[in-house]
């Protein structure tokens, strides 16, 4: 079996914030094309961070990549614009279903192609296919944004993604908030682009146990560090990951630190 190409290489980067607040701790991981890769761990664990690390956004929270490395298909992209990153096919749907709350579903969904230079046709054609992804976006498509309902806005949010035909979404934290049969439906969706659209997707996500059903690999972020890596089915079948993560077993450990068995790869060091 061939390797998949790596086209998101992330090695050993720190983040700080305000100059001062050190928030990512040599993060290392890599994305390979055609996959979904989850980003596990509590709040403030530095997913965000990481998402924001990635699609250049972080200025915008005056934090800065001060150590290692970010690669897009071999090119180093630290320096490059948010517009640029989008240029290269790179979207982010930030958390908290951003949609412009007095513009229409259909009028959100084309601010998503601003940037596209391929013509009208193609890019009605995305918004069709848009629209058979997501029917119940269809249905609402002349509704204003701010009258839908949490479900509606996340499948906007995402929907305006892929309106810059993108070929990699940031999804951040996509179940927050959401009832557990539109969180499903969401994952659902987010697979069916992953397999027949071949959209690489790297999300960030609390909900380890529907993040690792969906996922191909994950990796489990504390405190600004990776404490462990693997393929979707292994770390669902981890007994330290179903004891902290999946919400399975006792235990009072405060930390994954804690567990014997842990041990961190710290690649970026190799």
């Amino acid at each position: 079996m061939s390797t998949p190409n790596i086209l998101l290489n992330v090695n050993g980067i720190e983040v700080i914030y305000n100059h001062v607040i050190l928030v990512l701790k040599g993060v290392s991981l890599q994305v390979p094309e055609g996959q979904v890769v989850a980003l596990l761990g509590g709040n403030g664990a530095g997913k965000t961070t990481t998402l924001r690390a990635v699609s250049n956004l972080l200025a915008g929270e005056r934090g800065d990549v001060t150590k290692g490395s970010i690669e897009l298909r071999g090119e180093r992209i630290e320096k490059l614009s948010t517009s640029d990153m989008v240029a290269r096919g790179v979207v982010q749907v930030m958390e908290g279903r951003h949609c412009f709350a007095h513009l229409t579903i259909e009028e959100n969904l084309m601010t998503g192609a601003y940037t596209r230079t391929d013509g009208k046709a193609a890019v009605a054609q995305t918004l069709e296919k848009v629209y058979n992804y997501f029917p119940r976006l269809k249905t609402r498509r002349t509704s204003q944004a701010a009258y839908t309902s949490g479900g509606e806005q996340q499948m906007c949010a995402i929907g305006r993604a892929l309106m810059a035909n993108p070929k990699m979404v940031l999804l951040d934290e996509p179940s927050m908030g959401l009832a557990p049969q539109i969180v499903e439906e969401v994952f659902e969706i987010v697979k069916d682009l992953n397999t027949k659209e071949k959209v690489t997707f790297l999300l960030a996500e609390q909900n380890t146990n529907i993040a690792l059903r969906y996922a191909d690999y994950g990796y489990i972020l504390e405190n600004g560090r990776i404490v462990m890596d693997g393929a979707a089915k292994d770390l669902r079948e981890n007994e330290d990951v179903k004891e902290f993560y999946l919400g399975m077993g006792g235990g009072d450990r405060k930390s994954f630190k804690d567990v014997k068995s842990y041990k961190r790869r710290k690649r970026w060091l190799a």
